[in-house]
This record gives C-alpha cells, sequence and structure tokens, in this order.
C-alpha cells in the first residue's frame, strides 16, 4: 500500500498505550554514537516500520524545557498558533511565522479522531505571521503585532532592504517593507519564483536564507514525498536546494538529492552553506539518520535512490538515479535516525561559555517512526576552522514527559539568537517560544 493510505488506516488504529522496549540511545543507538563514519548502520528492514506518534500533554505548572548548567530558560511569549520557524530583524524586530501541515479528506478525518496526533493540531494552519518588539531588550516584548495574515503556509522569511521575503509553500513572495513597519502591506506582493506544492506535498516548509553578499536567497524545498514512491515525475525541482537573484531571476539547482533540506546557515569565517536535512521513513528504527552536512554546490546528496553516501535503498531497485554511486556524497554528521532534524544556527554571539562560539545548535523536532521516541531536544557540534570538532551533544532537553508511554511537553522547530546573545526556541505544538540566557 501506499504510505498516506496506511497513515490514514493506523490514526484509526492507534493504541492507548504502548508498551516497548527502551533502546539505550535515543539518538538512534551505535549509527550515532560512532561518530561521524556510518559505521554500525544496520541493513535495511533490521527491524519492522514503527507508527510512534508522540502524544502532547504540554507543559504544567512550572515545567519547561531543561539547559545545561549555568544557563536559564524563560518563557519569551505564549499564545501563538503553531510557531514553527523565527526570524529576528537587524532592528530587533522578532518575527514568528504561525503554520502547520494540512491533511485532507480521510486523513483529515483520521487525524480528527486520534488523541495523539489531534493534541498535535495536524491539519489546521493558522497561516500567520506575528511580530514581537522588545524595546528595552529585557528580554520580555512589550509589544506583539498580527504582522501577516492570509499566508500559503508561511515558514521562512528574510528582510533584504526595503522587502521583507516569505517563504510560502508554493512561491517565495516578495512585499514591500520599511524598516519598522508592523503590518506587512501585502497588496504589494509579488510572486517572485513559483514552488513545487501540488497533490503530493509532504514535506511542506520553505526556508530562506541570503549569503554575505546579500544578491542571492537560498530556498529550502523537501520531497514531496517518502522515497518519490508517487513517481519521479513528482519530485522534479524538490529535495533540493534552489538559488535565485533577489528578483527571483536566474534559477539553478545548488544542491539536489537532500531530502528535507530545512535549516541552513553559513559556518563562520567561511564561504560554506550547512542544512539539516530530515532523512527518509520505514526502512527500520535505526535507518535512515538525519544529518548536519556542508552543502557542495552541485553536489548530489542521494535522494531516493542512496541514503547517507553510498547505500542503495531498496525500495529504489531497478530505477536509474541521474547521479552515478560513486558520486553520492557522504554527510557530515550523523544527527541520528527519525529525530526530524530542521532548526540550523551557528553561534557567532560571545555570551554563552566559549565552547559554543561558531558551533552549530540544531532542534530536533521528534520522532514517528521509531518504535522508541528520538529527537524532541536541541543539540549541539562544535565547530572548529569552519569544520566540526566533536559529536552532538545534549543542550536544550526535557522536552519527553514519558518515553515509555510516547508522550511529550513539546516540540522544538525554529530557532534564532537576539542581539544580547540569548537564544529563542519555538516550541510550535505547545504554542510557546523558549528564551535561553547564560548565567552572568
Amino acid at each position: 500500500m501506499k504510505y498516506y493510505f496506511i497513515l490514514s488506516l493506523l490514526v484509526f488504529l492507534l493504541p492507548c498505550c504502548n508498551t516497548k522496549k527502551i533502546n539505550k540511545d535515543s539518538y538512534g543507538g551505535s549509527a550515532t554514537t560512532a561518530g561521524y563514519t556510518v559505521a554500525g548502520l544496520p541493513a535495511p528492514f533490521a527491524t519492522g516500520s514503527a507508527k510512534n506518534f508522540s502524544e502532547v500533554i504540554s507543559w504544567k505548572n512550572q515545567e519547561m524545557p531543561i539547559a545545561p548548567t549555568g544557563f536559564i530558560v524563560n518563557q519569551f511569549a505564549n499564545g501563538l498558533q503553531h510557531p514553527r520557524w523565527i526570524y529576528v530583524a537587524d532592528n530587533g524586530d522578532i518575527f514568528v511565522a504561525e503554520s502547520n501541515t494540512i491533511l485532507k479528506g480521510i486523513l483529515k478525518l483520521g487525524a480528527a479522531v486520534s488523541r495523539k496526533i489531534k493534541t498535535q493540531h495536524i491539519g489546521e494552519s493558522i497561516n500567520r505571521i506575528t511580530m514581537y518588539r522588545d524595546t528595552d531588550k529585557n528580554g520580555i516584548p512589550e509589544k506583539s503585532y498580527v504582522f501577516a495574515l492570509c499566508l500559503n503556509q508561511p515558514f521562512g522569511m528574510l528582510i533584504m532592504g526595503n522587502y521583507f521575503y516569505v517563504g510560502n509553500t508554493d512561491a517565495l513572495v516578495k512585499y514591500d517593507y520599511n524598516t519598522g513597519d508592523t503590518l506587512l502591506r501585502q497588496s504589494t506582493g509579488k510572486r517572485i519564483v513559483e514552488l513545487p506544492a501540488g497533490e503530493y506535498n509532504r514535506h511542506w516548509t520553505r526556508n530562506i536564507i541570503t549569503n554575505a553578499a546579500k544578491d542571492k536567497i537560498y530556498i529550502g524545498v523537501g520531497s514531496g514525498t517518502n522515497v518519490a514512491e508517487k513517481g519521479l515525475e513528482n519530485e522534479v525541482r524538490r529535495a533540493c536546494i534552489l538559488e535565485v537573484n533577489t528578483d527571483g531571476s536566474g534559477e539553478r539547482m545548488y544542491a539536489s538529492g537532500l531530502r528535507n533540506p530545512v535549516g541552513m546557515d553559513w559556518a563562520p569565517g567561511t564561504q560554506t552553506l550547512w542544512a539539516a536535512v530530515n532523512e527518509r521513513d520505514e526502512l527500520g528504527d535505526e535507518l535512515v539518520p538525519d544529518y548536519l552536512t556542508g552543502v557542495q554546490p552541485g553536489g548530489f546528496y542521494g535522494w531516493p535512490f542512496f541514503y547517507f553516501g553510498q547505500h542503495t535503498d531498496p525500495r529504489m531497485a531497478g530505477q536509474q538515479s541521474p547521479v552515478p554511486i560513486e558520486k553520492v556524497i557522504v554527510p557530515d554528521v550523523q544527527l541520528g535516525s527519525h529525530t526530524a532534524s530542521l532548526g540550523l544556527l551557528f553561534y557567532r554571539q560571545r555570551s554563552f561559555p566559549a565552547k559554543y562560539h561558531n558551533g552549530a545548535f540544531i532542534t530536533q523536532h521528534g520522532s514517528w517512526n521509531r518504535s522508541v521516541l528520538s529527537g524532541y531536544k536541541v543539540v549541539f557540534i562544535p565547530f572548529s576552522n569552519g569544520k566540526p570538532s566533536g559529536v552532538p551533544e545534549d543542550f536544550l532537553t526535557g522536552f519527553v514527559a514519558d518515553i515509555a508511554a510516547s508522550k511529550v511537553h513539546g516540540r522544538p522547530v525554529g530557532i534564532a539568537v537576539l542581539a544580547d546573545g540569548s537564544m529563542l526556541i519555538s516550541d510550535d505544538v505547545s504554542n510557546t517560544i523558549w528564551r535561553i540566557t547564560a548565567q552572568k
């Protein structure tokens, strides 16, 4: 059966409780703890393909995420409706894109009757951008504004000059904007790049960033399906990073074979673009690891034919890859299987301790295709001279409330840094923005 039909049936059949053996490692076992190699990757289908959707029970009383000793966590904002992405303007204004997966037909009906799915509000999307202003820079915004409405699953945001760009699921849209505006003049919006968002739009987020010269925009476009099960013709200009000029012209495929490249950032001191990539499902608990990788212009990273370098996906047997297997690029850092690694930020400020300077923070939205939950945290990877210098380590945890019962408080997605060096994390199912500061 096809994936979507299976899921529509399973949401009716999800059990009220789960009894399962807990693995030693929520990153996905030896494949991750082995570091940057692929040693320890199991064979495909070494375990069954789990359907283990977490149940969100939100945060109670004084509960909140847990940061390492020496850091303070507090609530920056709440009452949002599925806050996904965060963008901080040069003047300090903070923009939050509120959007969500949209289900249709039998999928929507199935989600409505499943407690686990319903608690994550799957199928509803307010399609809004909210703006916060913290004038005195004390970490408590004094004002909030409805900056934009009636968008189409907005995600990435970018300000360049007198323009505000929004990555809707079906287009990159450019609006007139003046610094300090509290309302987007939507009548001035111009669709400058049409993006694929057809019937099969499994990975709908469209993150956008610019380069140091601010003459290019990079757009992360995820695959429409898990592993091209609806046909390769449905995956044109997908599973890739697109590069365009600021007016939308001059499009080129910057890199391909990236199943769902969401978080993007430039390693400090380099001209290398890095991406956090959410890999494929349904090959077993420990396949395939999500990853962080430096993106080589023109590079091919394997999807859907190969995974984590030169590993052939058995489901693609008999189909011809446009790039030979020996030219598939091996990603740099494994992030654990099914962790849904989404947000990426290099820490350029200096208020955190020195070990974090220039390192990478990655948000992990959390698994549904692993028998024991993985992800649901923020991890840190140290960098030195623009390269990873250590393995991923936990930074912000506490999102999992009961791993045996697959209950969670929240799910981190967006990540941004304020001018004072404090960090913001969006928790899309508890409708909260968390702020992490280092103790003085």
